[in-house]
């Protein structure tokens, strides 16, 4: 495999006597594009901001294209790094023109290659035509299409962008992921986004990695992620979910209030051994012939689809995702069944393993 475009070995950063981001290793291959997901204050945006030049490293080193740019005690300039930005607050010239800011980055190459690749940025990222509005004349959809465009200017390798859609309404920021997504993959772009929003993460990236503490839980697939969790406060975090109490049984079963359940991978424990069972909303089934009778606790209407937490006769819960047209109130019964294909487990107040 090609050397990596960025590469943060085991970095640390820290304020005083307050340590931010503690250990934290990864890498990123040309054209691949990482989300940092986590909780606020987990260390996220601390670490964007190392990547960028914006914040000194206490240990480790962080590399681009092969280049040490940061290690302790040294740290190579923010504008010397070869890379764009984008803020969540667009962070645009409001005396500028919309082609003036998208060309600012652009200032030592000629007038008409500056044009050309404006006009090509602002098509890029669906504005043609409005070189000459100015940010105010925008909405804030618009506005960050233009911060984007902005970054991708000068042709960076890598671009960073700091929750680039948070203030953004869910519909338009949605369209926006995806553009996104389509814009970094097409130019061979590497990205690094900062995200608390589990959706858009997995809408974005090729590489996930969940932060807590400052510390790096899990990096992998936005597929891993959610389906092969390393610990349960990866899985709470990375998507809805129930856990079951059980007991694993010869066979690659587990025994809980719910049934025997049977996994295709090999569990990872002993029988006998006390686990947790993982169950994700798609893994629970309405089933009017079911062997499990539930009763509803909670609902939550999302329009094409409701959420809904169950309760078992002995009071654990499971969640379970239907379309909309079930429409099933709080307290009604549901019949269901168990249809996980594998199971992820966690050794009871430990820090949980998954069946691999």
């Amino acid at each position: 495999m090609s050397e990596p475009l960025l590469s943060l070995q085991r970095i640390a950063c820290r304020y005083d006597d307050d340590v931010v981001v503690d250990d934290v290793s990864f890498t990123l291959q040309a054209g691949q594009i990482a989300c940092l997901l986590g909780p606020s204050g987990c260390g996220k945006t601390t670490t964007l901001r190392a990547i960028a030049g914006l914040e000194p490293l206490t240990a480790g080193s962080i590399h681009i294209a092969g280049r040490e740019v940061s290690s302790a005690g040294n740290m190579v300039a923010p504008e010397k790094r070869g890379l764009g930005m984008v803020f969540q607050d667009h962070a645009l010239f409001p005396h500028l023109s919309v082609g003036q800011n998208v060309g600012f980055a652009l200032r030592n190459e000629s007038r008409e290659a500056r044009r050309l690749r404006v006009a090509e940025c602002l098509e890029m990222v669906r504005l043609a035509g409005m070189e000459a509005r100015f940010p105010h004349e925008l909405s804030g959809g618009q506005q960050q299409r233009v911060a984007l465009a902005r970054a991708l200017a000068p042709r960076p390798p890598l671009i960073l962008l700091d929750e680039p859609f948070a203030s953004l309404d869910l519909d338009l920021r949605r369209q926006l992921n995806q553009e996104l997504r389509d814009i970094l993959l097409h130019e061979g772009i590497t990205g690094v986004i900062v995200t608390h929003d589990q959706e858009e993460a997995f809408a974005i990236a090729t590489h996930v990695g969940i932060m807590r503490a400052g510390r790096m839980i899990q990096w992998d697939s936005p597929y891993n992620i959610y389906h092969s969790p390393v610990t349960r406060f990866v899985a709470e975090f990375a998507g809805a979910g129930a856990f079951l109490e059980g007991t694993v049984l010869p066979g690659e079963h587990v025994a809980t209030v719910a049934g025997e359940l049977g996994s295709h991978r090999p569990l990872g424990y002993p029988p006998g051994s006390p686990v947790t069972v993982l169950l994700r909303p798609e893994d629970v089934v309405v089933d009017d012939d079911g062997p499990l009778q539930t009763s509803v606790v909670h609902r939550v209407f999302t329009g094409p689809n409701i959420l809904y937490r169950l309760a078992l006769e002995n009071g654990e819960q499971l969640t379970c995702l239907t379309g909309s047209h079930e429409n099933i109130p709080i307290g009604a019964s549901m019949r269901v069944r168990i249809a996980a294909k594998h199971l992820v487990l966690f050794p009871p107040q430990q820090t949980p393993v998954q069946a691999d």
